[in-house]
């Protein structure tokens, strides 16, 4: 039996999109204009910067960083 619900950090987009009001797409990039590399180093910064909580700060940078986007 398959389903179509998002897993890993996938799972956590449409909450990030609703609470922060922005695409997943606006993040990657964001992250990507970083110049920050360290997966834990932008953590930080998008909970420090822009107010995001742990979780989804770190499925974000998770998901770029898996992307091969860094």
């Amino acid at each position: 039996m398959s389903t179509d619900t998002p897993k890993g950090p996938a799972s956590y987009f449409p909450s990030i999109e609703k609470k922060h009001g922005q695409p997943i797409s606006y993040w990657t990039e964001l992250i990507r204009s970083s110049p920050l590399a360290k997966h834990m180093e932008l953590v930080a910064w998008l909970k420090a910067e822009h107010g995001l909580g742990h979780g989804h700060a770190n499925a974000l940078v998770k998901h770029t960083l898996d992307e091969g986007a860094k």
